[in-house]
């Protein structure tokens, strides 16, 4: 090999290293918010480069991982808090309180295993505010949001008064200012528990929502009553896209995860929550998220 291929197959190397070097990636820290039936529970946040909580108060982001009420982890969401992170957010992901099988079937009647789960996100959301100073982020603008059971969980953790921890500091609430839902899973039969029943607990003037379904999730059925009763309460302000023929959880991998990411970045630049473009780039296959109907209002107010 000569000296002038040598050289071109040494800098072929490096400038690779030397971009990603150059690319300034956020900073994670984890947490222990709270414990619950004996074991910590954990809330890993994502910070923007050079973010300065002394100096700077950011908006917030909690995401809540899915998997039955009794499943999954953080790392559905890390992808997500990491870009938010980039692009300007305080962008967490919260573990939770999860009933084992044997521990469900012990509750009394009337209770379900998903009460636990909820009353853990309205720790997380509130051990976020009380600590805004610390973390630099502005406690009156926090978006909340997840996935699947973990959508189901943000709603009612900012919409039902009850299933409050009484060890939690009583001054700081859990309202926020956009909700984030990839599929978020609202059963019939929750109704047997008005705790957790999603229908008893939608409002006016819920905040502005973007929600992702797939056109073949069989949990889009419970999603549409819950819309419908949105709308019935004069909701303008909630906007869902649709994946052709995707089940239930294709946000989790790409193309989709991709997509969903670009369209959840733009409704945050409309609400005044995030500025500029998202700096992600759409999949050159060609999927799209389409608007199920015009639902949210043309021009939404700055947050």
């Amino acid at each position: 090999m000569n000296k002038l291929a040598s050289f071109i197959l040494v800098a072929l190397v490096l400038v690779p290293l030397a971009s990603l070097h150059a690319v300034e990636l956020p900073t994670q820290k984890s947490y222990t918010y709270k414990h619950s039936a004996g074991q910590p529970r954990d809330i890993e946040i994502y910070f923007p480069p050079h973010h300065d909580p002394s100096k700077a108060r950011v908006p917030g982001l909690i995401l809540f991982h899915g998997g039955g009420w009794i499943g999954g982890d953080l790392r559905q969401f890390r992808r997500a808090c990491q870009y938010f992170a980039s692009r300007g957010l305080v962008a967490a992901t919260v573990n939770y309180q999860m009933l084992s099988k044997d521990a469900s079937v012990k509750l009394s009647a009337g209770e379900t295993c998903k009460r636990v789960c909820i009353t853990d996100a309205k720790s997380a959301i509130r051990w976020f505010k009380q600590h805004a100073g610390e973390l630099g982020i502005d406690p009156k603008r926090i978006i909340i949001g997840g996935g699947s059971a973990g959508g189901h969980i943000a709603i009612l953790a900012t919409l039902n008064p009850g299933l409050n921890d009484p060890a939690d500091p009583k001054d700081f609430d859990t309202a926020v200012v956009a909700y984030l839902l990839f599929n978020p899973a609202f059963s019939p039969s929750d109704h047997r528990d008005t705790e957790v029943d999603v229908l008893r607990h939608l409002k006016p003037g819920v905040a502005p929502a973007l929600v992702f379904f797939g056109t073949q999730d069989e949990w889009k059925q419970g999603w549409d009553s819950a819309h419908h009763k949105l709308k019935s309460l004069g909701n303008t302000t909630t906007e869902l896209l649709l994946a052709e023929g995707q089940n239930h959880g294709f946000f989790n991998k790409d193309p989709w995860q991709t997509l969903t990411l670009i369209a959840a970045d733009r409704f945050l630049v409309q609400l005044g929550i995030l500025h500029g473009e998202s700096t992600l780039t759409s999949p050159a296959t060609g999927e799209e998220l389409i608007p199920a109907e015009a639902t949210i209002s043309p021009k939404k107010k700055q947050l």
